[in-house]
C-alpha cells in the first residue's frame, strides 16, 4: 500500500460518506437446527452505536456475535425486537425498502471469503459488480478500481481470475469489494481470518482508513484478541448477551436486564456457578463484590462429598 494513494483517497471530499448509528433494543433471535430443535442465538440485546464508531466484536463460538451482525445487515430478521439503523427500524422494513438499504448504504462481508466473490469473473470486474447497485452519479464519486487495488496490493492481479488468487489475496478483495460503494456501515465477519501477519495488517489499515477517511460506522466479528485491541470499542458476546464492553483500554461487565450480570473470565474461573457473592455498593459509581469469608466453591463442596 503506498502513501500516495492514501493521501489521495483522503484528499477526496466528494467522496465522504458518514457513518450510520446502530440500535436494538431486546433483540431475541431463535433458529432450528436440522434436527428439528429451536436455538436460542440472542437474548435480549440492548445496544447502541453511535455513527462513526468503531467496533470489535467478540466471544466463544455460538455466543451470538456473527448472528447480531447478520441482523445489523438486514441478512436475518430478529425473532423478537427491534433494530434501526438511523432512523429506520430495519427489522420492520419491507423486502424492498431492505434491498435498497443493502446495496446502497450497507456493506457486509461474511466470513469467507469465497462467498463474497465471482470465482468465475477477475479481480476488477468484481469490483464493478460490488458497484452495479450504485447510481451513475455515486460511480464517478466513489473511489476507482485502481486506486481500491492499490489500498490492498492486488494492482498486478486486476485481470486476473478470483479461482487462481491465494487465499489471502481473496480476502483482501473481498474488503475492496465491501467498501467499494463507500458504505455508510461496514459489518465484517472475522475480516482477518486466516491470513498472514502481512496481510492482516494490510486489510486492518483498509478497514480503519474507513473510519478515519469517510467517517463510516465499522463493526467488526473477530476471535483474535490483537485484532480487536485495535479497536476503540471491543464488545464482547457470552450466551447471547452482551457480557462486557471494552473501552479505552478498560474492561466493564454490562448489567443486562433482570440485572443479569457476566463475570470477566478470569474472575469467572475462580467462582464458578453456585458461589456465594456478596454486592456491596462502596461509592456511589462504584460496588464490591466478595464471597463470605470461609465458603469454599461448589466445586469443593463436591469433592468432599
Amino acid at each position: 500500500m503506498t502513501a500516495t494513494v492514501g493521501e489521495e483517497w483522503a484528499q477526496a471530499p466528494a467522496r465522504r460518506s458518514r457513518g450510520l448509528a446502530v440500535r436494538c433494543r431486546g433483540v431475541v433471535h431463535l433458529y432450528r437446527t436440522f434436527e428439528g430443535h429451536d436455538v436460542v442465538a440472542l437474548q435480549g440485546v440492548d445496544l447502541d452505536i453511535e455513527a462513526g464508531e468503531r467496533v470489535a466484536f467478540l466471544g466463544p463460538s455460538g455466543s451470538g456475535k456473527s448472528t447480531l451482525l447478520t441482523l445489523f445487515g438486514g441478512i436475518q430478521r430478529p425473532s423478537a425486537g427491534k433494530i434501526f439503523l438511523g432512523d429506520d427500524e430495519i427489522s420492520r422494513m419491507s423486502e424492498r425498502a431492505l434491498a435498497q438499504i443493502r446495496s446502497r448504504r450497507v456493506s457486509t462481508m461474511l466470513q469467507g471469503a469465497s462467498r463474497n466473490l465471482l470465482p468465475y469473473a477477475t479481480t476488477r470486474q468484481n469490483l464493478s459488480f460490488a458497484k452495479l447497485a450504485m447510481k451513475p452519479a455515486e460511480r464517478r464519486r466513489a473511489v476507482p478500481d485502481l486506486e481500491l487495488l492499490a489500498r490492498v496490493g492486488l494492482v498486478r492481479q486486476a485481470n486476473q481470475s478470483v479461482a487462481t488468487l491465494s487465499g489471502g489475496q481473496r480476502q483482501r478483495l473481498a474488503l475492496a469489494c465491501a467498501v467499494a460503494s463507500s458504505p455508510e456501515l461496514l459489518l465484517a465477519d472475522e475480516p482477518t481470518s486466516q491470513l498472514s501477519h502481512e496481510d492482516r495488517d494490510d486489510v486492518l489499515e483498509l478497514i480503519h482508513s474507513l473510519g478515519d477517511e469517510f467517517g463510516t460506522t465499522i463493526l467488526v466479528v473477530t476471535h483474535q484478541p490483537e485484532v480487536a485491541a485495535t479497536f476503540p470499542r471491543t464488545i464482547r458476546m457470552l450466551g447471547g448477551r452482551v457480557g462486557s464492553e471494552g473501552r479505552d483500554g478498560a474492561e466493564y461487565v454490562v448489567v443486562g436486564k433482570d440485572g443479569v450480570l457476566h463475570l470477566p473470565a478470569h474472575v469467572a474461573q475462580e467462582w464458578p456457578p453456585g458461589t456465594l457473592v456478596r454486592v456491596e455498593p462502596e461509592k456511589r459509581d462504584r460496588v464490591l463484590l466478595t464471597k463470605p469469608s470461609g465458603e469454599p466453591n461448589p466445586e469443593e463442596h463436591s469433592d468432599r462429598a
